[in-house]
């Protein structure tokens, strides 16, 4: 490392609350991870954005999880029950279960968290529509009554992304969602050390000394969560020279998205793993609300525009990493994976997407994209879907800003001439795209509340009858009704099917259980 760079290295991390010396790694059970974006939500509930989910799972726990294999499992929940005819649901927590503060855990904080879950998630919603009724029955009891049964019930309870079902007491879950909650109160691995966040540099995080675990092994987001490390310190390093250069000196531990030119370098390095966490798929998501992408039909055109492999090579993701082209809206390799309705889409044709978005009356109207400027393989997906709409004649108005102002502008409904917004990318990982319930945008009925705020009527019939349908082959006829719907009206455009990487120093143990979402309670040191 030549001088110059070890100053401005060390200049950065002492900003971040690090120095060079030895003296950084004398402190025991510290985990220092880079995390990928800035935190600037601290609640879970209120948007997708996956830097603040990652937030929810350190400090909040959740009533069923996932597992390493992607089935539920109950976490808060101890016991639980279903009647034969599916209506009717009855769930007891687990004893001694207590909020940070000491306070105990009730059915009532349960019931709160699952009606402001409902209002937001798509499978919430599906619950809602069928009839849902929670109810507390006792301190630790409460059941679901349904007016027909629902085989999404336990999938929801233990959804692991998106909006995931986060706990928390009744009088937060009670307030209004038309803003973030400030204050932070879970039961989960870790608290959150507010008095040493410095938004833009540092989150802390200290273990929970009233977190109650389970006595099964930690497996994916579910089993016990004791943390093996008593402080983790999220640090936000946007420069990725610096946090690739930090990580090859011990300084930091473990880099949650390696920027995607520094992956090569880093298979070589003897002191470094790489993993991934499974599969990522890239989305163009567009402002319904305002003109021009109102208009199904230039959303569509769009369609005709988009080049996969020039976005994925342009995030600069190897070819072993990425798909030179995926038709499906859900996840390539999955069981929903399926070609319907993407034949015309198939090769990128410039001139019938022009045509296109002629004959869909576009004017020239001047269309705001936010640009993030510090997550380096969003800024060039972004940089390429500025080229591509360019390259259609579309008028473009780049505004550049951090990921989490971007997370915090995408929110807003006013018109883009008025501080709000017209396009911006986003990525999802697999859970937030593998099925017609848990996809963000295909699972948004109308009247939702995801940035974008789509609406589709067919669509929503569609998903609803693919949720009450029990009999496989008919799922699957109705997955693909689905999926050709969208084709039709573009509720947003995915631009392709990559696998991210995380690098740790092979000096932290555990890293072979670490899940897709950053399970941090299980590494040691």
């Amino acid at each position: 490392m030549t001088r110059t760079l070890k100053a401005s290295l060390a200049a950065l991390l002492l900003a971040a609350g690090l120095t060079l010396g030895p003296s950084a790694l004398a402190q025991t059970k510290t985990l220092r991870f880079v995390a990928h974006a800035d935190l600037k939500i601290l609640d879970p509930s209120f948007t997708t954005a996956y830097i603040t989910r990652n937030f929810g799972y350190m400090v909040y726990d959740t009533l069923f999880a996932q597992d390493a294999s992607g089935q539920p499992k109950p976490q808060m929940v101890d016991k639980y029950s279903s009647a034969k005819d599916g209506k009717l649901w009855s769930f007891t927590l687990r004893p001694g279960l207590k909020f940070s503060d000491g306070s105990a855990v009730t059915a009532a904080d349960a019931v709160a968290s699952i009606h402001r879950w409902a209002g937001r998630d798509g499978i919430g919603r599906a619950l809602t529509s069928a009839g849902a009724e929670w109810q507390a029955t006792g301190p630790l009891s409460f059941t679901l009554t349904l007016k027909e049964p629902m085989g999404v019930v336990l999938d929801g309870l233990a959804k692991p992304s998106g909006f995931p079902l986060v706990v928390m007491p009744e009088r937060m879950a009670k307030m209004p969602t038309t803003a973030p909650l400030a204050e932070v109160l879970g039961s989960g691995p870790y608290l959150f050390k507010r008095d040493e966040w410095v938004p833009g540099n540092k989150v802390v995080f200290v273990r929970n000394p009233n977190y109650v675990g389970r006595s099964e092994p930690p497996s994916g987001l579910s089993g016990n969560k004791t943390p093996k490390i008593d402080r983790v310190e999220w640090l936000y390093l946007p420069d990725s020279n610096s946090s690739v250069n930090a990580l090859k000196a011990g300084e930091v531990d473990m880099i949650e998205q390696v920027p995607p030119d520094y992956i090569a370098p880093l298979r070589g390095n003897p002191d470094i793993k790489l993993g991934s966490g499974g599969s990522n798929q890239g989305w163009i998501v567009m402002n319904q609300l305002h003109p021009p992408f109102d208009n199904p039909k230039v959303r569509q055109a769009l369609l005709y525009a988009v080049q996969q492999e020039k976005f994925l090579a342009g995030m600069g993701y190897p070819l072993d990493m990425r798909m030179t082209y995926c038709a499906t809206f859900f996840v390539c390799g999955s069981p929903n994976d399926t070609a319907a309705g993407a034949e015309p889409f198939r090769r990128p044709d410039l001139a019938k997407a022009k045509q296109a978005l002629a004959a869909a009356g576009y004017k020239g109207e001047k269309v705001v994209l936010l640009l993030p400027t510090d997550v380096s393989y969003l800024n060039a997906a972004a940089l390429v879907a500025v080229q591509t709409l360019k390259s259609i004649g579309i008028n473009v108005d780049v505004q550049s800003m951090d990921w989490s102002t971007v997370a915090a502008r995408r929110a807003k409904k006013d018109a883009p001439a008025a501080g709000g917004w017209n396009i911006y990318v986003t990525v999802a990982g697999e859970f937030d795209a593998n099925s017609p319930i848990t996809n963000a945008y295909l699972s948004a009925a109308c009247g939702n509340s995801l940035p974008g705020w789509v609406c589709d009527k067919p669509l929503d019939e569609l998903r609803a009858a693919w949720v009450r349908e029990t009999v496989p082959a008919k799922r699957r006829v109705l997955l693909d009704k689905i999926q050709t719907r969208a084709y039709e009206v573009a509720p947003y455009i995915p631009f392709g099917q990559y696998m991210p990487a995380y690098a740790v120093r092979k000096s932290v143990k555990g890293i072979d259980k670490i899940w897709s979402i950053p399970t941090l309670w299980v590494l040691d040191k």
